[in-house]
């Protein structure tokens, strides 16, 4: 499970877990609203995403970047043995290329990496020791997405790109789990009436972690690039009448504005039962396997007293 600023517990207003199924989701559309990204960009962020930036182990830069099986990013603590539940409006931009003037996950760090790209989305599946990029042992993480307890986004000035549509793009939706040995990501890059870009990016389900809300290949010692069908909205369970259930994560939280005001969040119910999985495991194809992914760095450390370096 993954951690969370507020106090949880997990409830669902769904059922049990379907066998494969493939979602009817309509004609994706990449100009729909809701794709194309309005939020401001951080001012720690190059305007654009960028190749071969400055290595710096202490930036703060917030980009991050989904192209390739060996070409993306997560983000990660600022400081060394912060836990992400933590510090999810600060978290920084790590980066498996020299890119965005962001920090760089080292060579040894990732053990497995799977890409996929969907009509609505591609998602990253990665496993490694992310203590290497200042993960806190045991660290069982958190998520973060383009909008956060203030709707300002964790982190603040957070923003993610993506090229495989053949040209840089800046997308609205997006979420990213991460925890010390397990990260995900998943960008939206089109949207249909049936999954709109909210529905499939969902961003409420921060206890369920990777393999539930972004369900796919986390097999360790692997690495491969596969087309896909799109998964299910993660929450949604069709039943046999038809109809289709709808899971909510239950949580009671105190949000403290900067004004003073005090707020507090209910939503769902405790007592009622969390199925196992997500709905259903999306198939591949045309899959291409690689032996590792690489950078050449193999042994800078997240905030260390060097500030910069080039490859």
């Amino acid at each position: 499970m993954f951690a969370v600023k507020s106090l949880c517990a997990v409830a669902v207003l769904a059922s049990s877990v379907a066998a494969q199924a493939k979602f009817q989701y309509g004609t994706p559309n990449p100009n729909m609203a809701g794709v194309v990204g309005r939020n401001s960009n951080g001012p720690t962020n190059p305007k654009t995403p960028q190749e071969n930036t400055p290595i710096n182990q202490t930036s703060m830069a917030r980009l991050v970047s989904v192209n390739s099986v060996d070409d993306w990013c997560i983000y990660g603590p600022p400081e060394n043995g912060q836990t992400i539940a933590n510090v999810e409006g600060e978290v920084v931009a790590y980066c498996t290329k020299p890119r965005n003037n962001a920090r760089v996950i080292p060579d040894g760090t990732v053990t497995a990496a799977h890409f996929v790209k969907t009509p609505l989305y591609v998602q990253l599946m990665a496993l490694g020791d992310f203590t290497k990029i200042g993960f806190a042992p045991g660290d069982q993480g958190g998520e973060l997405d383009p909008h956060g307890a203030t709707n300002m986004g964790n982190p603040v000035g957070g923003n993610v790109t993506s090229n495989v549509s053949g040209k840089d793009v800046f997308y609205e939706e997006w979420m990213n789990f991460v925890s010390v040995d397990q990260a995900c990501i998943r960008i939206c890059i089109a949207g249909t009436d049936v999954a709109p870009t909210p529905l499939e990016c969902q961003h409420t389900l921060d206890e369920m972690g990777c393999n539930w809300v972004m369900p796919g290949n986390y097999a360790d010692n692997s690495f491969d690039t596969c087309d896909g069908d799109a998964a299910y909205p993660p929450g949604l369970f069709p039943q046999p009448d038809g109809s289709t259930s709808t899971f909510q994560q239950y949580f009671s939280s105190v949000y403290t504005a900067p004004g003073g005001d005090v707020q507090t969040f209910i939503n769902a119910s405790p007592d009622q039962q969390t199925p196992s999985a997500a709905y259903s495991l999306p198939s591949t194809s045309q899959c291409t396997t690689a032996s590792s992914i690489a950078n050449g760095i193999k042994s800078l450390v997240s905030g260390s007293s060097s500030s910069a370096m080039m490859l």
